[in-house]
């Protein structure tokens, strides 16, 4: 069990904590496998397969115009591909390369163990009540806002 000297946080004050620690994993394993914390978080979304643009836009929340920048870049740099979409001929799906699936499984998994870490000294019953408050947030938000999840890290 883990112990603290530190004063029990409010609801809010935990979660922006938690918010930051997680951004800071994501970032710190990013730079380990030479990636912006961006391209990062993009090939995670991608590793259950491609993605069109619209849902990547809404995944990263990101405007049009940056998330065509980020999608450039790492495509330059070999890890991601557009393809057309079989729907909508007008359309692009973006998917993973080679590079871009081992780079993506290498963020996922580095970023799943660093967090799997931090959480070690809970019991099972506070992270399995943790996960489920987690779960009910989200599915929360996306019945008020009509906007599903982004896709999940397998």
């Amino acid at each position: 069990m883990v112990t603290t000297k530190e004063p029990v946080l409010g609801f809010t004050e935990a979660l922006v904590r938690l918010a930051h620690l997680v951004q800071q994993v994501f970032e710190d394993v990013a730079k380990e496998h030479d990636l912006t914390p961006q391209q990062a978080q993009l090939l995670c979304l991608l590793i259950d397969g491609p993605v069109g643009m619209t849902e990547l836009t809404r995944a990263l929340r990101l405007e049009k115009s940056s998330l065509t920048g980020l999608v450039d870049r790492a495509e330059k740099r070999g890890l991601v591909a557009r393809t057309r979409d079989s729907h909508d001929r007008r359309a692009c799906r973006i998917a993973l390369t080679p590079d871009g699936e081992r780079l993506g499984a290498l963020a996922h998994d580095g970023m799943a163990d660093r967090l799997e870490t931090l959480a070690a000294g809970l019991p099972r019953e506070q992270r399995d009540l943790l996960g489920s408050a987690i779960a009910g947030i989200l599915a929360e938000h996306t019945a008020t806002t009509g906007h599903p999840r982004p896709p999940a890290d397998r």
